[in-house]
């Protein structure tokens, strides 16, 4: 099994008063030739938005964007004319495929909103743009992987156009959980939203993460609560 190790302080940071983010991957003006991607994921933005703000209309074309809301709620407006809101518990896909323009906002006057922005390559280029968005239920996460993203449509998550799969899981101190890969040939990048965790003797904090590839599968054990995110990707 091999490793990459990517400590939460060592993210890209950039902040515009109204939002602050953080960068796992170059984004933007933060660049890091040893971090331009894991396998087909491009990017995870750790974003936080004040009240009422958010990002004016701009286009995306040929990505599979997915975003995960850890508190508060986002409003969602593209050019299909699509006009929704996220909040914690939900996760939304959107395929930009052949070229779309979409907005954010932080949905609340009264508090900030804190999401994930996660960028995969696609499987097929210059689709119809889409958008698709469910709820999960946090006792469905609990010391199990719920897969909230799949290729899969039978699987009861949303679909992504890549043979990509995304789970959540809540798991309670001194659990440990063996996560199965689905092809050899995938990569899982393992991210902590909270807690602490180990992985193969590494020690992972809060908003820490490890690729994990060339293996078949690994566990993870909580050394406390913990919620992690994990995204399995093709790593060519």
């Amino acid at each position: 099994m091999k490793t990459i190790f990517h400590p939460a302080k060592e993210r890209g940071f950039n902040s515009l008063g109204w939002l602050k983010s953080h960068h796992s991957f170059s984004f933007g003006q933060y660049s890091d030739p040893k971090k331009m991607n894991f396998g087909l994921l491009r990017v995870l933005n750790d974003d936080h938005v004040e009240q009422s703000m958010g990002f004016g209309a701009h286009g995306h074309k040929n990505m599979e964007i997915i975003s995960i809301p850890l508190h508060g709620a986002l409003r969602h407006k593209d050019s299909t004319g699509r006009d929704e809101i996220i909040k914690s518990g939900d996760v939304q896909i959107m395929s930009a495929g052949s070229g779309i323009q979409h907005s954010e906002y932080n949905a609340s006057k009264e508090e900030p909103v804190d999401f994930l922005q996660i960028w995969v390559f696609p499987k097929a280029e210059d689709i119809e743009p889409r958008y698709e968005q469910k709820s999960f239920s946090d006792k469905d996460k609990v010391n199990k992987f719920l897969t909230v993203v799949s290729p899969n449509e039978d699987d009861g998550a949303i679909f992504i156009n890549q043979d990509a799969w995304f789970s959540l899981s809540h798991i309670n101190t001194g659990v440990a959980l063996d996560y199965k890969l689905r092809s050899k040939e995938n990569g899982v990048y393992v991210f902590v939203i909270d807690g602490s965790i180990e992985i193969s003797n590494q020690t992972l904090e809060k908003r820490d993460a490890l690729g994990v590839y060339d293996t078949e599968n690994f566990a993870i054990k909580a050394s406390t609560d913990a919620k992690v995110l994990l995204i399995e990707v093709p790593m060519a």
